[in-house]
């Protein structure tokens, strides 16, 4: 766009013209995010888009055209205001991720494998867990509570026969039994 065009645009954008605010936005957006690609080094570019930091300098422009009454005389002055802008905003976003992206740890080179995963179940898996116990827990007779419990505490066969007295098959039988009535629960008869 040529700078009568953008002159008219800037006319128009300085009375509070919506459509001229979009067209001066869509004639500067891509120089802008140029200015934002440039400064941004290659251990950051996963981190931060162009195109978020130029709508945010854009919000904060129309703001100051609608709220504050700012006034450019020409599109040169406005192209240089929203450089300055754009550069500012890119360099208040990195300051805000710069502690972050410092504590961060390529994974090039490491086998992923010995990376633990997250051992915090999410909050859903959590209100599913204790929906599922109380289930189990109606389902079961009060006498097998304990041996449920202990099931639930990691405890194997041989261990949890040894705390009930019963006899680690029968052990095995009612845990068989009772996700069999699970099963059935949660699907219906066959």
């Amino acid at each position: 766009m040529n700078d009568d065009a953008l002159s008219a645009l800037l006319d128009k954008l300085c009375s509070g013209d919506d459509v001229a605010a979009e067209q001066v936005f869509l004639a500067y957006e891509p120089y802008l995010r140029v200015v934002v690609r440039r400064l941004l080094p290659a251990h950051l570019r996963p981190k931060f888009d162009s195109v978020d930091v130029v709508q945010s300098v854009w919000a904060d422009v129309l703001h100051g055209f609608r709220e504050a009454g700012w006034r450019f005389q020409n599109p040169a002055q406005l192209r240089a205001f929203l450089v300055k802008a754009t550069r500012h905003r890119f360099i208040d976003r990195v300051r805000q991720h710069r502690r972050a992206t410092s504590r961060e740890e390529r994974l090039e080179g490491r086998n992923v494998e010995t990376i633990a995963p997250a051992h915090d179940p999410r909050p859903s898996e959590e209100a599913r867990a204790g929906e599922l116990w109380q289930q189990l827990l109606e389902l079961c007779p009060p006498a097998h509570h304990d041996l449920l419990r202990l099931k639930r505490q990691g405890s194997s066969l041989a261990e949890i026969a040894t705390r009930t007295g019963l006899h680690p098959s029968s052990v095995r039988r009612i845990l068989y039994d009772l996700a069999r009535r699970l099963a059935v629960s949660q699907t219906g008869p066959a």
